[in-house]
């Protein structure tokens, strides 16, 4: 793929938006350090200028200007003023759609604001209900009663919102959290993830016989590795329909927000150690958010050592995204003469923004681990703004599936009750051989891994 053609394409876009938003964001922090006496934290100068609504309890206008604290309406129109442009400018280059991007882009943008909203209320948020689920679920009522506007149609954008967002995750996915728990860390994130994801996909295949292999994969790799982010670049690997990806997500919504609850509650019950409770919680829980929440009810030292095994899985993205793409080309997809692809047609066929993910991990690694006060500069950039924006994209990104899916199609992707069965026997063989491991390796190989977390 030329240079030409892959600036025509959402992967190219991805890649060049999402890490000129992280250089920029790097180079901004980076430029403030000298100033910043080696006592005091650093933080990035332009961390007002992005922001996100945030919560509130009764009042929702409170989620904008919450009381005795700054407002978040300038952020807000910062991150609307920056993705208006950087995308526009992408419309164009790809399809001279860039003023018609302008004119759709506000709705969308406030369909996104209202879920993020939504998000936010107290009661909400304490059973996981995330903002992509709101935005989804926004987007499938206009498409389902109104109809989506046509001329809205060059704003919905989910291939490149989700891409940008997930090279910004590069960012947050950094080597150094593999170093962190070690070899039983890399047990527990590694050896179980891809026997559950080729089993779940086996049993779907075989045993359930549901008809969409990519439906079965989208599912598969959301429940087995790290659910929304998972999803999506899997979905890209093996060509899955919108209403497939949409499907996988709302399983792994619905489970996650039943799993956060439960899962510390029969930890306490059974009367594991926090540290085994944390390794069984970052390894199964779908969603990194969920995980936190979850870990924290058991305490301080679960929550690390959750957090740190799902961050460890996380890496496994691109690694999964780039198997599944392969898998496809050669098994499911094979030419028509039957003789199999070559290295060429797998890399045409390869979701290239994986690239881009890994770029930015490997960079902010090595800050991490070579730079004077690395570690703080890549929190300040990314807690600053790529974190923000990341969220952001997501959600406008389910805005867009929500805009583009039909009840009617949705429905048929759960005849017959086959994935959810596909999900539910998938997650129980998850929690099985995660809890067997994460107790073979903390509890009786490397009893004493954690502590370095308590450093």
């Amino acid at each position: 793929m030329t240079s030409t053609s892959i600036l025509k394409k959402d992967d190219g876009w991805a890649i060049l938006l999402g890490l000129a938003i992280l250089l920029g964001s790097l180079l901004a922090v980076m430029a403030n350090t000298s100033s910043v006496p080696a006592k005091d934290p650093i933080a990035s100068p332009i961390k007002n200028l992005v922001a996100k609504p945030g919560g509130w309890s009764s009042t929702a206008w409170h989620a904008l200007a919450p009381e005795g604290k700054p407002s978040a309406l300038p952020g807000i129109l910062g991150v609307f003023v920056l993705l208006s442009i950087v995308f526009a400018v992408a419309a164009q280059a790809m399809n001279n759609q860039g003023a018609a991007f302008l004119k759709a882009f506000p709705l969308v943008f406030l369909l996104g604001t209202v879920a993020i909203v939504m998000e936010g209320q107290s009661v909400v948020k304490h059973y996981g209900f995330s903002d992509v689920l709101w935005a989804l679920l926004g987007g499938m009522l206009i498409c389902n009663t109104i109809g989506t506007p046509k001329f809205l149609q060059p704003a919905v954008r989910t291939e490149l919102y989700i891409k940008t967002g997930l090279v910004l995750l590069g960012a947050e996915v950094l080597f150094n959290k593999l170093l962190a728990l070690g070899v039983p860390g890399i047990f527990v994130a590694w050896i179980v993830t891809p026997i559950v994801l080729i089993t779940t996909f086996w049993f779907g295949q075989k045993v359930l016989k549901i008809q969409s292999a990519s439906l079965n994969m989208v599912i598969s790799a959301d429940m087995s590795v790290c659910g929304v982010s998972a999803a999506i670049a899997t979905a890209a690997a093996c060509k899955a329909k919108k209403e497939e990806l949409s499907a996988a997500i709302g399983l792994s919504m619905a489970f996650t927000a039943i799993m956060m609850v439960i899962m510390p509650i029969a930890i306490k019950a059974m009367g594991m150690s926090e540290v085994l409770g944390g390794a069984w919680i970052g390894g199964t829980i779908d969603s990194t958010g969920a995980v936190g929440a979850a870990g924290a009810l058991l305490g301080d030292k679960a929550l690390k050592v959750a957090i740190t095994i799902k961050m460890i899985q996380n890496i496994l993205i691109g690694v999964i995204a780039f198997g599944v793409a392969v898998y496809w080309v050669k098994f499911q997809t094979p030419d028509e003469a039957g003789t199999g692809v070559g290295i060429g047609e797998i890399w045409n066929r390869f979701p290239k923004f994986v690239l881009g993910f890994l770029a930015a991990s490997i960079l902010f690694s090595c800050i991490t681990a070579f730079y004077p006060r690395g570690d703080e500069i890549v929190e300040a950039t990314v807690s600053g703004t790529s974190k923000t924006i990341r969220a952001w994209l997501f959600c406008l990104a389910f805005v867009s599936i929500g805009l583009e899916t039909n009840f009617r199609e949705l429905a048929s992707q759960f005849r017959g009750g086959k994935p959810l069965i596909l999900y539910v026997v998938g997650q129980s063989l998850n929690l099985a051989l995660t809890l067997l491991m994460a107790w073979l390796m903390f509890e009786k190989v490397f009893p004493g891994a954690a502590k370095v977390l308590e450093k």
